[in-house]
């Protein structure tokens, strides 16, 4: 069955069955009725002689119009894919699909035009999320967790078509060791990391688009006590950590939430940060951090929230100061923004910041990704200058990749209470201070 002909029988089949399938209906309890419509369809379209009953079609069918209903409709294919790990359509033709091993190729339409395409999403943001959010002319862009915890954005209005992206998570039950097979990290590195996270160390993944920094997050979460309470704090939900209760059974996940169309409803994640102490939260995760939210969470980092881990977009390491300073400046009070006070308090919140890299080689060929840790910097209080001493704990060797340099002033710490092989630090740094100059 080409495509075009599966589209008109998509429609007709869900319009035969709009008067018996409410909306709302549950989709378990549709199934019957969905397969008794498809096999009326191609019994239909038999008859003419164009279409035999097979298993296979019927399966096709009814799987096809299920999605139209209850899924993500001709998109539902692509997220389903393992392989897939970005999808991006411009306009309902446009469609780009970016695969794990570096491939990016053109797939087939998501819809029958650009004012379809803008239905279904509207459908999407209405029923899909944990809280309905609205697209429209007024709401021009929405982001929204999609059942397989994919992170679904979208906008219209502000360009000439409407746009959308998918960023799939491929890999949520993760831990160090895995990151270790997939050379992301060595195993000192994952020593270290580990060693960092059981020593309570608040600690921010940096890395640019694409390199992998949710990843590593629940990884470094990975080291926690099953039943540590963590509170996860995310604009959409991405991390995952309450699906995979054998590794942590103590969770509880925060999504913020835009106010709705009467502007009323709102929830911040700087709000949340906040309410996350009075949840009793041991560990606070925040899945990125965007704007505003920044100081409540370093005010969490300073004030109890030992151990904290969040991320951060910076293309370098270095660049992850300069960075908090234009997030505080998105949305702080007057006062609290000024470089001093805002690097005084990163110096003395934040210990480590893990830099992650990503590249496409060819292997044999082939493009391969590759992503991996470039370098950790302990973070300290200021000294003559405004921005945050650091000591270059990892830095990039000559493949990029971080290799050992200084030790960190919490060495004690990493070993007494991280669990660190005391016997590491001699063989791995050749300095137990920051030389002059070095920072």
């Amino acid at each position: 069955m080409d495509a075009a002909v599966q589209r008109r029988a998509v429609r007709e089949i869900n319009a035969a069955i709009d008067e018996q399938i409410s909306q709302g209906a549950n989709p378990d309890d549709a199934v019957e009725m969905i397969d008794a419509a498809v096999r009326t369809w191609i019994n239909s379209a038999a008859g003419s002689g164009d279409f035999a009953l097979t298993p296979m079609l019927h399966r096709q069918l009814a799987v096809a119009v299920h999605n139209e209903r209850y899924g993500l409709g001709r998109l539902q294919p692509l997220v389903d894919d393992p392989e897939v790990e970005n999808i991006d359509a411009n306009g309902f033709d446009q469609v780009w699909v970016s695969y794990s091993d570096g491939r990016v190729e053109q797939a087939a339409p998501i819809a029958d035009n650009d004012v379809h395409l803008i239905e279904m999403i509207r459908r999407w943001s209405a029923f899909l999320g944990q809280s309905s959010r609205e697209f429209s002319s007024a709401n021009p862009k929405v982001r929204l967790t999609l059942p397989d915890g994919s992170r679904m954005t979208a906008v219209m209005g502000v360009t000439p078509r409407p746009h959308l992206a998918v960023r799939k998570h491929r890999m949520v039950d993760v831990t160090l060791d895995d990151l270790v097979q997939s050379g992301t990290i060595d195993l000192t590195m994952r020593a270290f990391l580990g060693a960092a996270v059981r020593a309570k160390k608040n600690v921010i993944v940096s890395g640019g688009m694409g390199s992998g920094k949710t990843t590593m997050l629940r990884a470094l979460a990975a080291e926690l006590p099953v039943d540590e309470r963590i509170v996860t704090i995310e604009s959409e939900y991405e991390l995952g950590l309450h699906t995979v209760p054998h590794r942590h059974s103590n969770v509880v996940p925060m999504e913020s939430r835009p106010a709705n169309a009467e502007g009323f409803g709102a929830v911040s994640l700087e709000e949340l940060i906040e309410l996350a102490f009075r949840l009793n939260a041991r560990r606070i995760i925040v899945g990125e951090v965007l704007g505003a939210e920044l100081l409540p969470m370093l005010t969490a980092m300073k004030h109890g929230g030992e151990g904290s881990l969040c991320t951060l977009h910076a293309n370098e390491a270095a660049e992850v100061f300069s960075r908090m300073l234009i997030l505080a400046n998105s949305g702080t009070p007057t006062g609290l923004s000024r470089p001093e006070t805002l690097y005084s308090l990163v110096g003395t919140a934040v210990d480590f910041v893990v830099q992650l890299g990503h590249r496409t080689v060819s292997e044999g060929g082939e493009r391969v990704n590759q992503r991996f840790v470039t370098e950790v910097l302990e973070v300290l209080p200021p000294g003559e200058g405004t921005e945050p001493a650091r000591t270059q704990v990892f830095a990039p060797g000559p493949d990029g990749r971080a290799v050992p340099r200084f030790m960190p002033s919490c060495i004690d710490d990493l070993v007494s209470v991280g669990g660190l092989d005391g016997r590491l630090p001699a063989q791995l740094w050749a300095y137990s201070t920051t030389p002059d100059g070095v920072r």
